[in-house]
């Protein structure tokens, strides 16, 4: 084949173009950018499609928080030391600070933060001490075509461009082919395909014989309560991530993704209806929601948790023909939501599509005593979130790519075949997610004998 790129990268979410991006900085170049889905501009929140393809990935639909720890969002600490870690998150984040996130980080060191780690304890929670920037949902689709403008002249991207199959010669790769039938060959390949590339990353996988492991399935509710509940946690943290460890099964609970003032939506990816949540950096509502999830992972013989938390997502569309909210207070009476109950309630939903319901009909016993279990826990912290009038909302679920086995450059055991991101079930959020496509284009920089950039 002629080698028509040094690089080809798959996918345009945040591990792929910040691949692109330090290539370029690198002076590496040509690379070229296929992405299944759409421009910027041409996307559309209200087609499943477009929620989690085109330029900018899942994030541009988010509300793009940039977790400045190494703690939290993906697995990269087991490649490398914390310092390094730390260091290469804080290089992402200088990028998205350039193209235009807002200055506040929240979550930093102080008396505040202790005092509320300490209450935490005391509560029986862990409290996982974590550094946030929030660019906020108006803001996402801003950074995102800032950065796309960045590369402009510098990087071949080519839209409405699906990738049937990594081709890969003597154990190292050459390059793909298109569902078209055409090939590009390439030097070197970078796999970065986001979460809805995950199935297509599995199949790819297994017939290039790369080592891959299950990841967990997170399953659980999206709560929704009257923002002065939690003001003083988000005040001082954003987003705080709270572990507990159910006292019936032992089990990890955690919250997720915490939008203060902010609101629940529906997320729509083929034919499976979601909940989510998100916030603005300007707009706000009168309520905070939050995820309690369930980790769940399994063995022998079962190895397909994505397939499980499918099957409870698809039970929770049937019974309330999409999203379905309850009272707190009904589901400990054992009775389900009705629309009357709703309406007296004194949370009020900012999602209107989902459908009162019972959500003990979808979630299997050992995630609803979790989840009962957490909320009461949580209001031992910040009192108000087990009342009555808090309203869940189901079902969320948190799907994670197989894992590839990768080396601490990003490496699979294809040579110069790297895979990064969510969809390689090496990270799980967009700043690690940045930060291994810097990773892996300062490797692939240094193997072309290009200096690398420390952005």
């Amino acid at each position: 084949m002629r080698m028509d790129y040094e690089v080809i990268v798959i996918g345009a979410g945040p591990a792929g173009i910040f691949t692109a991006l330090t290539l370029s900085r690198c002076g590496v170049g040509p690379v070229l950018i296929l992405e299944q889905g759409k421009e910027l501009a041409q996307r559309d929140r209200a087609r499943s499609r477009d929620m989690l393809c085109g330029w900018g990935g899942a994030g541009a639909y988010s509300d793009g928080k940039l977790t400045i720890s190494p703690e939290v969002g993906g697995f990269l600490n087991e490649f490398m030391d914390w310092r390094s870690l730390q260091q290469i998150l804080e290089a992402a984040d200088r990028v998205y600070v350039e193209h235009g996130a807002p200055d506040r980080i929240f979550g930093d060191a102080s008396p505040r933060t202790e005092e509320l780690a300490d209450r935490a304890r005391l509560a029986d929670l862990l409290l996982i001490p974590m550094r946030i920037r929030h660019i906020g949902t108006e803001n996402c689709r801003v950074v995102l075509d800032r950065l796309r403008r960045s590369l402009e002249g510098r990087v071949d991207v080519r839209h409405g461009c699906r990738v049937n199959s990594i081709l890969a010669e003597g154990g190292k790769a050459r390059g793909v082919r298109l569902t078209d039938g055409d090939t590009v060959s390439g030097r070197f390949v970078v796999a970065a395909p986001g979460r809805s590339g995950a199935g297509w990353m599995k199949k790819e996988a297994a017939a290039l014989g790369l080592k891959t492991m299950a990841s967990p399935v997170d399953l659980g509710v999206r709560v929704e309560l009257p923002a002065p509940v939690l003001r003083e946690i988000t005040d001082t943290a954003y987003e705080a991530k709270l572990v507990h460890y159910s006292t019936t099964f032992d089990d990890k609970v955690r919250t997720f993704c915490m939008n203060p003032f902010g609101e629940v939506v529906i997320e729509t990816v083929d034919d499976i209806v979601t909940v989510n949540g998100h916030s603005f950096a300007e707009r706000r509502t009168e309520n905070t929601n939050f995820a309690i999830l369930v980790s769940s992972a399994f063995t022998e013989p079962f190895d397909d948790p994505i397939g499980y938390g499918l099957y409870i997502a698809r039970l929770a569309n049937l019974l309330g023909k999409g999203a379905i909210v309850q009272r707190l207070g009904d589901l400990l009476a054992g009775r389900r939501s009705t629309r009357e109950r709703i309406l007296r309630c004194l949370t009020r939903p900012t999602l209107q599509d989902a459908t009162p319901g019972d959500l003990s009909f979808v979630l299997p016993y050992r995630h609803l005593v979790s989840i009962i279990e957490m909320l009461q826990t949580l209001d031992k912290l910040a009192p108000g979130v087990a009342s009555r009038h808090t309203l869940l909302y189901g079902v969320e679920v948190k799907f994670y790519s197989n894992r590839i086995h990768v080396s601490r450059e990003m490496e699979t055991e294809v040579a110069n075949l790297f895979a990064i991101g969510d969809g390689a079930g090496i990270t799980r959020g967009l700043l690690q997610a940045s930060a291994s496509g810097i990773l892996a284009a300062r490797a692939i920089a240094a193997r072309l004998g290009k200096p690398t950039v420390e952005h």
